[in-house]
């Protein structure tokens, strides 16, 4: 079990805090054979607080992903601006940190030297840099297994591999692409517990996307329902459950259902019109 501060980590940034993440006009459009361009991302306007978690959802294909892409600096706007900590971004930057969707784990690497890696690359020494990887192993649950490869792992301990990987290097804000998709619905809800018990020991600004609107509301302070492609931000609704939180529980609130029914009724009209030009498409 991960050992976390139990604080709510909303309480360590007052109000007036500068965002960490700014987006503004955010554009993105990619050559296409047929109109010889296609805009993917529109005027997308955002902004992410010291320490908080927010969740993008939409429509499959919508732009989200592009959004953190852009956001990761791993692709370039084609208009608009990407700012953290209120300095442009030009690349990528060391101060953010990217889980992706599939495991980014090096297969030749074990467990240890996959973690050590980050603080290896930022120029830490080889012992300082293997005792921070065992630090984080055991934070995720993963001791006695700092010699295993990622092909002997099941896909919850190789996702708590990539978890370890990325706070190693303590970022200040943390980039999620549908991280826990691939596992099952137990190991899911497992994993995201997790993940909230690491994100309060860290203090990080999270951006998450996801298609599962459960799992929006459970770990978001606001979740941001984004338009049909082009993705553009439709409505924003903050999220004032209590923390801690136990995904097991927090589902049969009140006040969960209640969010759920608010935000699916405005993401229900995105969905249908990314499903009827899908199946127009077709």
């Amino acid at each position: 079990m991960m050992r976390a501060s139990r604080a709510d980590p909303r309480s360590r940034a007052a109000p007036a805090s500068p965002p960490v993440l700014g987006l503004t006009a955010l554009t993105k459009r990619f050559a296409d054979p047929a109109t010889g361009a296609r805009t993917v991302v529109a005027d997308f306007e955002l902004e992410v607080a010291p320490g908080e978690f927010c969740v993008l959802i939409g429509p499959s294909g919508c732009g989200k992903s592009t959004v953190l892409s852009m956001v990761a600096g791993l692709e370039a706007p084609s208009s608009g601006s990407v700012l953290v900590d209120k300095v442009e971004l030009a690349g990528t930057d060391p101060r953010t940190g990217f889980v992706f969707q599939h495991d980014a784990l090096f297969p030749w690497k074990t467990v240890l030297a996959n973690v050590a890696a980050g603080p290896r690359f930022r120029g830490a020494g080889r012992k300082a840099s293997l005792d921070q990887a065992r630090e984080w192993i055991v934070r995720v649950g993963l001791e006695g297994f700092e010699q295993h490869y990622p092909h002997q792992l099941s896909g919850g301990m190789r996702k708590r591999v990539a978890l370890a990987q990325t706070f190693v290097n303590r970022p200040g804000l943390l980039l999620m692409d549908e991280p826990f998709s691939a596992l099952d619905a137990q190991t899911r809800q497992i994993m995201a517990d997790e993940l909230l018990a690491l994100w309060e020991s860290l203090g990080a600004s999270v951006l998450f996307v996801t298609h599962d609107l459960e799992e929006a509301i459970a770990l978001a302070d606001r979740v941001i329902v984004i338009t049909a492609r082009p993705a553009t931000v439709k409505e924003e609704f903050v999220i004032d459950l209590p923390r801690p939180r136990s995904l097991r529980e927090i589902r049969f609130q009140p006040r969960f259902v209640d969010l759920y029914e608010k935000i699916w009724s405005c993401l229900s009209d995105e969905v249908r019109i990314a499903y009827a030009r899908a199946t127009t498409a077709a």
